[in-house]
């Protein structure tokens, strides 16, 4: 581990309080480990500020002491994009005290938030004010909105409602020189040169630090119906997204594939959650309509589109929610699915996007180059259909060793990578690339694309402090 500078620790107590610079390693131990348990950096001190002026105080420091800063809101990222590596050199920025919702305007239709607010806690005050802040994520309770721009977040509503990049029409930023940049504008036109705002957006924290920023709302719908729906192969469900956009167009709002393996592991890990079928189907998909008319509107849709699919033969069987529980038991289904893995042991992930209809050719294709490479890996493979992501993960052979699979993570993921890069797709959807995924994204990308990306960070970020091993 570095050594600590006596000087910046003490300036940085002069800015924040001894309370909210924690040095001890019982205090800063929650702000090093990643999401998922498998690693822990190390870190000079995590920085609490409680206001964006001393965000802005804070990153000064870091530059003129040449201190690397790793942003942290949430740390609920998979990527290891929100924790600092082994070093013990940089500190950590944690936002969770910049957490004020500033305004909302329901007649604007936005709302003002910093960037250390929790999504869920954006999500209810939209509601308290009639509206609606679409974004929604497994890990809403616990994540900030700072981190979903940081990471572009996506979730379950993006075939309606769009990523999180979409949903933010201005931002506020703290450059790597420590001064503020106020784009908080909620203006759906503004052409008046470069894009900053999503050139931060995405970024992960390495060009600057995010401190708030202006969101659209939507109003709220009068009704939201849900179905579940069993099917005989990726192939019938890309039919059925095709009868349910035909049929329903913008009132389709979730479009969930699962398949068997994945629902019978939430069986086994929570045998309390619904099971709708008596048989099992090779696949499911998870069906949400949003309604702006009423809830008999929106079911009689629902049941007219799905009775199509049963009809043309893409549907095998279907069931649909005739109340909220039961509806929110069919989304406790896709939502236990991280859980039930998690339970099982670990698995290798990948978050990746795909053109739609490149997506049955690339499940069955790549499940069989595994299998001829890695017999028995079982595969965990749900996602965002209705928008191109999957979350496909490979896990052991049952009865096979943890540890002993997981060497082969290289090995594994230049099987899925390739084969995604193949059908033009992309190797992370949503998570970002943090330092899990840097060495694969410089496989990936252009050498031209790499050069205009550093160029960026470079003009931007000079010193390098902002987030160093990040994404480059």
């Amino acid at each position: 581990m570095s050594q600590a500078d006596p000087a910046f620790l003490a300036h940085c107590r002069e800015l924040l309080g001894q309370a909210h610079v924690l040095t001890g390693a019982a205090a800063m131990a929650p702000f090093l480990a990643d999401w998922r348990g498998r690693f822990t950096g190390s870190a000079q001190a995590v920085l609490r500020p409680a206001t964006v002026e001393q965000v802005a105080a804070l990153v000064r420091a870091c530059a003129r002491w040449r201190v690397a800063l790793v942003p942290q809101g949430g740390n609920t990222g998979l990527v290891l994009g929100s924790v600092p590596d082994a070093s013990g050199a940089a500190v950590v920025l944690s936002l969770a005290r910049l957490n004020r919702i500033r305004a909302v305007d329901p007649v604007n239709r936005t709302i003002t938030v910093d960037a250390g607010c929790i999504l869920q806690h954006v999500q209810e005050a939209a509601a308290l004010a009639g509206c609606l802040f679409p974004l929604s994520l497994a890990a809403e309770g616990s994540c900030t909105i700072g981190g979903n721009l940081s990471t572009n977040a996506g979730g379950t509503a993006v075939l309606r409602y769009g990523n999180t990049r979409e949903l933010c029409l201005g931002l506020e930023v703290v450059t790597p020189q420590g001064e503020l940049w106020s784009g908080l504008r909620g203006l759906r036109k503004d052409n008046t040169g470069y894009d900053l705002r999503d050139l931060y957006i995405g970024a992960e924290g390495t060009l600057g630090v995010i401190t708030g920023a202006v969101l659209k709302l939507y109003p709220q719908p009068k009704a939201r119906v849900t179905a579940l729906a069993a099917l005989a192969s990726p192939a019938h469900a890309l039919r059925l997204l095709g009868v349910m956009q035909d049929h329903c167009g913008a009132s389709l709002t979730g479009f969930e594939l699962m398949s068997r393996f994945c629902l019978d592991l939430v069986a086994a890990h929570f045998p309390q959650l619904p099971r709708p079928f008596a048989g099992a189907h090779a696949q499911y998909v998870l069906l949400e309509l949003s309604s702006s008319e009423s809830e008999a509107h929106a079911v009689a849709l629902l049941e007219t589109s799905v009775a199509a699919a049963l009809d043309a033969d893409v549907v095998e069987d279907a069931v649909v929610a005739t109340s909220v529980a039961q509806s929110q038991g069919l989304w406790q289904l896709r939502e236990h699915i991280p859980l039930a893995q998690a339970a099982a042991g670990k698995n290798i992930k990948h978050d990746v996007s795909l053109p739609i209809s490149a997506i049955a050719d690339f499940i069955a294709g790549t499940a069989a180059s595994l299998e001829r490479a890695f017999p028995g890996a079982q595969l965990v493979c749900f996602g965002h259909l209705g928008d191109g992501n999957l979350h496909y993960n490979v896990a052991p052979p049952a009865g096979a060793g943890e540890r002993q699979f997981l060497a082969h993570q290289d090995a594994i993921n230049r099987i899925v990578h390739d084969s995604v890069d193949s059908y033009g797709g992309s190797i992370s959807a949503e998570h970002g690339i943090g330092a899990l995924k840097r060495d694969e994204l410089a496989r990936y990308k252009s050498p031209l694309e790499l050069q205009l990306m550093r160029a960026v960070k470079a003009a931007l970020d000079p010193l390098g402090i902002m987030n160093p091993g990040k994404v480059l």
